[in-house]
């Protein structure tokens, strides 16, 4: 072994000496974009009428080895015009190619860019961090995409549960409710309730060309949540360049990979096209976690003539794939853990350690083989994903979205960008449901209940339930449901520039947005038995409770939503100064039906299903935004930025429209948000050196939320509404980077808030599941001075990189975390004596390390090999982390929540042991 060590050294020795003593003329420089100036990582650089070459690294730097004597060459890009530069090499010596500046060509990402109102430096006086697509590629290793922005200020992703496609990300203190998630300049956050569900995007990752994070207001025209910031997501124009690639990779938790990509290149200087198919499949690391996907990528151009382009962009992923939704007693994972965090003896006895330790998960459990029932889901009827165990949680979805841009260049002053866009999504999660008392559960095998499979067929298929009581045989009392949520939205943008003269533009734009989404649950398992008991639709006559597997039960909901938006924006800008601002006004509107209730009752107080169906609708309500700011470049390399905004924000379908019983809020407020920021950026003019710092502060009020609330230690479930929330976010943010030398880099970004809510309120708290109709209640809500939680106020990342061959690059990566509060439910803080701060977790730092090599292969064929380690010296740390979690056992004898805030009475998800990805892409 020690010998085998040593040749191997060796040989690693021998060819890093090679590589440095051989090669001792060549070419370098750096490659930028003409426009942004930023740096173009991955631009490919060779000798013209070969393959001998580089690509530009992730500084936009390139360096070849090539003898003495005149070549030309060949730079390109995706999305950008090949440039020729003449070069003369003398021996014993790199020739200096300087700064080599691409222009966006005629098929590139310039219009999307405008769309997407994508920042540009020493210009737009905003707060911005941008990945390229080899920087992506270099670090996400096939994890959910916002996890490869958490190196960034103020930004922290998550994985969640450890579902493919369960991530989250929160910026600024804020959830991604409050962050614009844009997906080619289209927004894809959801019509009703905000949130993004990464599952839906799953291919995105692979068809990614850039990611811009801009943090705060950004400068976004539209009516976006962008309050937190902007996820500017940008795909992969259509290739100018024929050819193909196949990506094959492999990872922990059995995951496999494969993505195969093709370009028709620039087809009689008018069309191209792109495409990408990936299919992914895994187990999971967190117990039972499997994935089961499809993912399709297409981008499409049509340059019509020089003043007018077409582009379609395609993209969907069909998914199947196993959650683990409940966080769970940190004891639950590990006792040592616990005790080292300050967990009660206490504790530790109620949870026991699971025997899947931190890889634990709630939502499965084996089942007999020789249960062979369907199931139900989209309409189909299937076998389940494997017949040894049943998943309570599973989420299945395809939401494609389709968008068909127009570029037009009417004038030298005038140009239109309009798109189009269709989205439609089928598909829903699992979870149980049961007429009492139904289900049964093992309290025996792990910390915190499962779905006893077994039992529970049993007791469907038998005369009793499971307190013994007599029951019909074949009457099902628990089964597997599905919430399905099939949705459609067709939308347009369109944006008209305008430049009066060299210093002073404008933009005009109109956004328009319609959706319906139905809302139902169905029969998905019968787990045994032959039908389920179902009496809440009031259409129903006696003979149509039983239901089947497809059938609907427990709500049956078409909601609409209608947006119309626009905007007046100007600029003027010389070479020291830009200054801009932007007004915007929208209008939403929302319809409800309810499909189980009617709309009236008879004399005698019965459903009258003469009435019809129960419908609710608003008027349209309005809001509006306000945002400025001024860029001052100093000189060449030094420039300062500061801007603010008003935003007066629509409330969202479920704070104005009450779906259980269909009550419209009378008079629905807006929640206020006012922003300011101010910053600086340093830059050197040989780019070794790069430092950005800023400060902001944003306060919002008159906040809205809703929330499901467990009432009693029974497991009764409400709604609760708040309004009236207020909180501050103030904050500090830093990025630095230094090159020193061709071969090494370093960078550190860092963060600290103070996020905090300001003022108590009150909630009114609906009971749905009384016997005696819907019950309201009001209780008081003490939450000034506590923290908002969710994320870490304090944050630290270092990141070195090391070039030691050409082609080669070895990242290693630090991140640090702490302040980090929990989650918490407001309608807990009831008692005006409770004083005690929300529980903040464990601070903690993980590492993580990526390797990428191109090969120095001759020919036309390239291969690419990589490798990814998360978590490299597999840390223990709480990543996601609920306050005083009803569900953690912490009702007293009397009903009331025990107040603790602290590791005993909080739930948690553990952050993913070390898990790894590695693989490798044939370039053609």
């Amino acid at each position: 072994m020690k010998k085998t060590l040593r040749n191997f050294l060796a040989l690693a020795f021998l060819v890093l000496f090679a590589q440095f003593a051989i090669a001792q003329s060549g070419v370098k420089g750096t490659v930028k974009d003409s426009q942004t100036n930023e740096t173009l990582i991955g631009a490919n650089v060779v000798v013209k009428g070969t393959t001998n070459g580089a690509p530009s690294d992730l500084n936009g730097k390139f360096k070849i080895d090539l003898d003495a004597g005149s070549y030309t060459m060949e730079i390109t890009f995706t999305g950008y015009e090949t440039v020729e530069v003449q070069a003369t090499v003398q021996e014993g010596s790199y020739t200096d190619l300087g700064t080599i500046r691409m222009e966006s060509s005629a098929m590139s990402l310039s219009g999307v860019s405008i769309i997407a109102d994508y920042a540009r430096e020493r210009q737009t006086p905003v707060a911005f961090s941008n990945l390229k697509k080899q920087e992506i590629e270099n670090k996400l290793g096939s994890r959910d995409l916002p996890m490869v922005v958490n190196l960034t200020p103020s930004v922290y992703a998550t994985p969640q549960g450890g579902g493919a496609g369960d991530a989250r990300i929160n910026i600024r203190g804020f959830n991604q409710r409050n962050v614009a998630i844009m997906l080619n300049g289209v927004p894809v956050n959801d019509m009703e309730n905000g949130w993004v569900y990464w599952s839906n995007w799953d291919g995105v990752a692979d068809a990614t060309s850039s990611i811009q994070m801009q943090r705060g207001l950004s400068a976004v025209n539209l009516a976006t949540p962008s309050i937190g910031g902007t996820m500017n997501i940008i795909t992969s124009p259509a290739d100018n360049k024929g050819g193909g690639s196949a990506r094959f990779e492999y990872g922990s938790g059995n995951f496999m990979k494969t993505t195969l990509t093709g370009h028709t290149g620039l087809i009689n200087e008018k069309f191209a096209a792109s495409v990408s198919v990936v299919r992914k499949v895994g187990e999971g690391v967190i117990d039972k976690t499997w994935t089961d996907a499809w993912a399709y990528y297409l981008g499409a151009s049509y340059n019509i003539n020089k003043d007018h382009r077409l582009e379609v962009f395609a993209i969907g992923a069909p998914q199947r794939h196993g959650q683990n939704i409940y966080k769970q007693n940190v004891a639950a994972y590990s006792h040592d853990y616990a005790k080292e965090i300050g967990a009660d003896t206490s504790t530790l006895s109620k949870f026991f350690e699971s025997p899947n330790g931190r890889l634990y998960n709630e939502n499965w459990n084996s089942v007999n083989e020789s249960y062979t029932g369907q199931q139900s889901f989209n309409g189909k009827t299937i076998d389940r994903y494997k017949p040894d165990f049943l998943a309570e949680r599973e989420n299945y979805y395809h939401k494609p979205i389709t968008n068909l841009n127009w570029y037009a260049q009417w004038s030298d002053k005038v140009s239109q960008f309009t798109t189009l866009y269709y989205s439609g999504g089928t598909g829903g999660g699992t979870g149980m449901y049961n007429n009492y008392p139904g289900e049964i559960y093992d309290y025996s095998s792990e910390p915190t209940r499962i779905v006893d499979w077994d039992a529970t067929i049993a007791m469907n298929q038998s005369d009793t339930d499971r307190k013994g009581n007599p029951k019909t045989p074949g009457e099902s009392l628990g089964i597997l449901r599905n919430s399905t949520n099939n949705q459609w939205t067709i939308g347009a943008i369109s944006k008209v520039k305008v430049a009066f003269n060299d210093n002073f533009k404008t933009q005009f734009g109109l956004d328009w947005r319609t959706a319906e989404i139905e809302h139902y649950r169905e029969v998905r398992d019968l787990l045994g038995g032959n039908y389920f008991t179902y009496t809440g639709n009031q259409f129903d006559t006696p003979a149509m409770y039983q239901k089947g597997l497809g059938d609907k039960i427990a709500y049956n909901n078409t909601n609409t939503v209608d947006w119309f938006g626009g905007f007046a924006q100007g600029e003027w800008s010389n070479e020291l100064v830009s200054v801009y601002g932007t007004f915007g006004y929208s209008m939403i509107k929302y319809s409800y039906v309810n499909h189980f209730v009617t709309a009236d009752t008879t004399a005698a107080g019965a459903p009258d299903v003469n009435s019809g169906e129960l419908t609710a609708e608003t008027d349209w309500i309005s809001g509006w935004q306000f945002k400025g700011g001024a860029n001052y470049n100093v000189n060449e390399t030094f420039n300062i930025f500061g801007n603010f905004g008003f935003i007066s924000k629509v409330p969202i379908f479920d704070e104005v429209i009450d779906d259980g019983d269909g009550t419209v809020s009378e008079n629905p407020e807006n929640e206020s948000f006012n922003s300011y920021e101010l910053g600086a950026i340093y830059k050197s003019l040989d780019d070794k050196v790069s430092l950005k710092g800023n400060l902001y502060y944003t306060l919002w009020t008159n906040r809205i939320m809703t929330r499901s609330v467990q009432l009693d230690e029974t497991g009764t479930m409400g709604i609760a509404f708040i309004k009236g929330m207020k909180q501050s976010h103030t904050g500090i943010e830093v990025e630095a980077s230094y090159r020193p030398v061709n071969i090494f880099g370093v960078g550190v970004v860092g963060s600290v808030g103070n996020w905090k809510y300001l003022a108590d309120v009150n909630a009114i708290v609906k009971n749905y599941e009384g016997g005696a109709g819907i019950v309201s209640d009001t209780v008081n809500v003490y939450a000034n001075g506590l923290k908002v939680g969710d994320a870490p106020q304090t944050q630290v990342g270092v990141f070195a990189t090391v070039y030691p061959v050409e082609g080669m690059s070895i990242d290693l990566l630090w991140r640090f975390y702490a302040d980090h509060y929990a989650e918490f439910d407001p309608t807990n803080r009831d008692d005006e004596t409770d004083k005690d701060q929300v529980w903040k977790t464990p601070s903690y730092s993980v590492f993580d390390l990526s390797f990428n090599y191109k090969l120095p292969l001759k020919g036309k064929v390239g291969v690419d090999i990589f490798a990814h380690v998360f978590n490299l010296f597999d840390t223990f740390y709480i990543q996601d982390a609920l306050d005083n979690s009803p569900y953690n056992g912490n009702y007293n004898n009397g009903g009331d929540i025990d107040f603790n805030h602290d590791v005993n009475t909080a739930e948690v998800f553990l952050g993913l042991p070390r898990t790894f990805n590695l693989g490798a892409r044939i370039n053609l």
